[in-house]
């Protein structure tokens, strides 16, 4: 089977995401837990509770470890792992970097961090679609944001402070580009974040790492080979860009079949489609049970 996989990061969680997730699972039940919640459906249909920073990454990261968990005994070892944003503690766990338990108490830590970063300066992203490179690059001078997200060369992630947020949405529509303001209230992934990068990398410190079991590619540092870059690399894309169109390209040039998302949405999946028509890939929200992606995996895969 050869196939990539690719973890969500926040922003499309919804109630009736992984409709064949078991609940009777450990991570599920601890994550729970952590969240004060008895039920993280019921939860998420508030959706002011859901896009909550501390709650949202708490969710998805313990979510996609219990995913990997049920669905892993069926499958063989991923030809290459990435994971987006946040779902880079998912990611690195699935290739053996760090153990489930320890990813899944790693992301509240995170989330802390981010959200004492961003007390000091409301800010938040803006997704820009539409923009030739030069335009984009006179659009973050004019305004002094930084790209937070890069998903292609029209498709990006804009961060910073609310008011340069606005400033940046009227001129990006004015020039007829596509603009969505994300639910979100903390410039992820920029200089804003420094502060809440060096928390964590602090707080990684006295973590036990370990040298990945897969091909893993990063946010920030391309392919990671070792315990010492993991470390850094997961501190570091909390300030950096998210190159996801490297990171897509990365696992293509793996020369995978398919590409399967575990997560909440499709956005990767759909993002992958775009970039890489040969290769189809597909999210776990298609799906009613496990067995049924693992059937899919194995049809798509090379004999």
């Amino acid at each position: 089977m050869s196939f990539a996989l690719l973890f969500s990061g926040q922003g499309n969680q919804h109630p009736a995401m992984l409709p064949w997730l078991s609940d009777d699972d450990a991570l599920v039940r601890e994550t729970c837990v952590r969240l004060g919640v008895d039920d993280w459906r019921r939860a998420l249909a508030d959706q002011a509770w859901g896009q909550r920073n501390d709650n949202a990454q708490t969710l998805l990261t313990g979510l996609a470890l219990a995913a990997w968990r049920q669905l892993s005994p069926a499958l063989s070892s991923p030809a290459a792992i990435a994971g987006y944003s946040v779902g880079e503690l998912s990611a690195f766990s699935a290739a053996g970097v760090i153990e489930p338990g320890t990813a899944a108490a790693l992301a509240p830590l995170r989330a802390a961090a981010m959200d004492r970063c961003a007390a000091g300066t409301a800010g938040g992203l803006l997704a820009v679609n539409g923009l030739a490179p030069q335009t984009l690059e006179r659009l973050c001078a004019d305004t002094g944001l930084a790209i937070a997200i890069r998903n292609g060369v029209d498709s990006v992630v804009l961060g910073g402070p609310g008011p340069a947020l606005d400033e940046a949405e009227r001129a990006a529509s004015h020039a007829g580009a596509k603009c969505t303001r994300l639910g979100v209230g903390v410039a992820s992934h920029t200089p804003w974040m420094r502060g809440a990068a060096e928390s964590f990398s602090r707080t990684l410190a006295d973590v036990p790492f370990h040298a990945p079991t897969s091909v893993l590619f990063s946010n920030a540092r391309d392919r990671i080979t070792d315990a010492s870059s993991a470390r850094i690399a997961l501190a570091d894309q909390i300030c950096n860009t998210v190159r996801w169109d490297d990171c897509m390209e990365n696992v293509a040039a793996r020369h995978v079949s398919c590409v399967l998302e575990i997560g909440p949405g499709r956005a990767l999946a759909r993002l992958w489609n775009q970039r890489f028509p040969g290769i189809l890939a597909r999210s776990c929200d298609d799906f009613r049970s496990a067995a049924a992606i693992a059937a899919w995996i194995d049809s798509n895969s090379d004999p």
